[in-house]
């Protein structure tokens, strides 16, 4: 009887642990924030390092919404990113139009990325209005889903007068970051492992308004 009250105990208190794991801010309820930012300061930027050459890129037509309860958040989070693969730059036109074509990412046929939350784990409490957490959702590129696991971390800002300089209403700032294994999303070609890695880090950094 005594070890099962013990794990009894164990799960109540790891349950409680996790449930605390929560925004501690003014707002109350579920939320939501749209990410959609006419100024392109969201992005995603992915890079790419081989022998031959290095090269950063970035993405910044980005929008999509995701909710949750103030007070659960690792069991309430849910919502979906897309991201136009037009808005693509590395820096080079040439470069550019090459990663646009059909035979690399193909934007004409699939002009959309899209990341959609699955779940949320080993959320941890950086601040009362920070998170960081690991965050499982579908990865879609080139026509392709999988699933991939990404780390990150959320801020939650109340509004203010700073604030509200770059958008009206509470602010949640995310900066999430995975791998991208291009053979896995049917995109091969003859440079990549010359010119291009298969294997891309993909960092996302945006803000999003509950107002918008």
């Amino acid at each position: 009887m005594k070890p099962f009250v013990a794990v009894l105990t164990s799960l109540l208190l790891s349950s409680a642990m996790i449930s605390a794991q929560s925004f501690k801010v003014k707002a109350k309820g579920e939320q939501t924030f749209n990410f959609e930012d006419k100024m392109g300061r969201n992005q995603v930027v992915f890079s790419s390092t081989t022998p031959l050459e290095d090269f950063t890129g970035t993405a910044n037509e980005i929008s999509g919404k995701v909710s949750f309860d103030i007070a659960n958040f690792a069991k309430t989070l849910k919502g979906k990113l897309t991201v136009k693969v037009e808005s693509i730059n590395t820096g080079i036109e040439l470069r550019n139009h090459h990663m646009k074509s059909d035979s690399w990412l193909d934007a004409a046929d699939y002009p959309e990325m899209t990341f959609e939350i699955k779940s949320v784990s080993d959320v941890k409490q950086i601040a009362d209005n920070k998170l960081a957490f690991k965050v499982k959702g579908n990865f879609k590129l080139h026509g392709v889903t999988k699933e991939v696991v990404a780390d990150a971390q959320a801020i939650y800002l109340d509004e203010n007068d700073q604030t509200q300089k770059r958008a009206p209403g509470d602010l949640l700032g995310v900066q999430a970051s995975f791998q991208v294994q291009l053979s896995d999303y049917d995109i091969d070609n003859a440079i990549i492992g010359s010119k291009v890695s298969q294997n891309i880090p993909v960092h996302i950094n945006i803000v999003g308004s509950n107002k918008l």
